[in-house]
């Protein structure tokens, strides 16, 4: 409020400033004398009117850039809660992964962006025992032990998700055919160096079937999805505990 005061008060000593010039230089030329009544006139007509006009104007001036300020801060909070609000629907809720439908959404964008790379569908061998034995809960916490070894065997810049209940995917960005073998067997040995032991007594072993495909430069992401729920089944088929890679699908898939 001061400052307002301060600069409606400067305003008003600046037209009486002007006033007062133009006042001597205008009555003198029509030809009347400078009176009391006009020096008055001239003085204080100005620094009210002035003073109450700026004063007003610098007032309203002030409460429309504090309304702006508030309505820029509160828009920037709206923002910020809406990519939070976004970010968690994008997520699964217990491994952080992203979940089934936003894994796809950025696996369909990842190819258009490049056409190289490779699939691999992840699955938890014999999980039903572990919750039957042990309950959900202590399924989860075997969940979250797996989904961290999946974590630490892919590169940083790869595509994480959890398409299932006990099922995760990885589209390993730009990899070639040899490189996503050995990330696919490096998640594999991480998974089973694991030791869970849900009674702290005796330790139960986890283990995940593998099965992966290198993107061919047409394929769709329906292509790569079956042609790696093949290979998975192959590596289940097979005795589990085992990764499977094909090279990437023919022109015509």
């Amino acid at each position: 409020m001061s400052r307002i005061f301060l600069r409606a008060a400067a305003v008003a000593f600046a037209s009486v400033a002007v006033s007062l010039l133009l006042t001597l230089i205008v009555v003198p030329a029509m030809g009347f004398s400078m009176s009391r009544t006009v020096w008055l006139a001239s003085t204080v007509c100005p620094l009210v009117l002035a003073w109450a006009a700026s004063a007003g104007n610098f007032w309203q001036t002030d409460r429309l850039q504090n309304a702006h300020r508030d309505l820029a801060r509160a828009h920037a909070q709206l923002a910020a809660a809406h990519r939070r609000l976004s970010e968690k629907a994008s997520r699964d809720d217990m491994t952080g992964m992203l979940n089934r439908e936003t894994f796809f959404a950025a696996l369909d964008g990842s190819r258009r962006k490049s056409d190289r790379g490779a699939l691999l569908i992840i699955d938890a061998d014999h999980f039903k025992r572990i919750n039957d034995s042990y309950g959900h809960l202590t399924g989860d916490e075997a969940l979250l032990l797996i989904a961290g070894a999946i974590e630490r065997g892919v590169r940083s810049g790869d595509v994480l998700g959890r398409i299932g209940g006990e099922e995760f995917a990885a589209f390993l960005v730009g990899a070639s055919e040899p490189e996503a073998k050995h990330i696919a067997e490096r998640i594999r040995r991480e998974v089973e160096l694991i030791r869970f032991r849900p009674d702290n007594e005796r330790t139960v072993p986890l283990t995940v079937s593998i099965g992966g495909i290198s993107c061919g430069e047409s394929a769709t992401v329906s292509d790569l999805m079956r042609a790696a729920d093949r290979r998975l089944y192959e590596a289940k088929n097979r005795g589990r505990n085992l990764s499977i890679l094909d090279r990437e699908l023919p022109e015509a898939a």
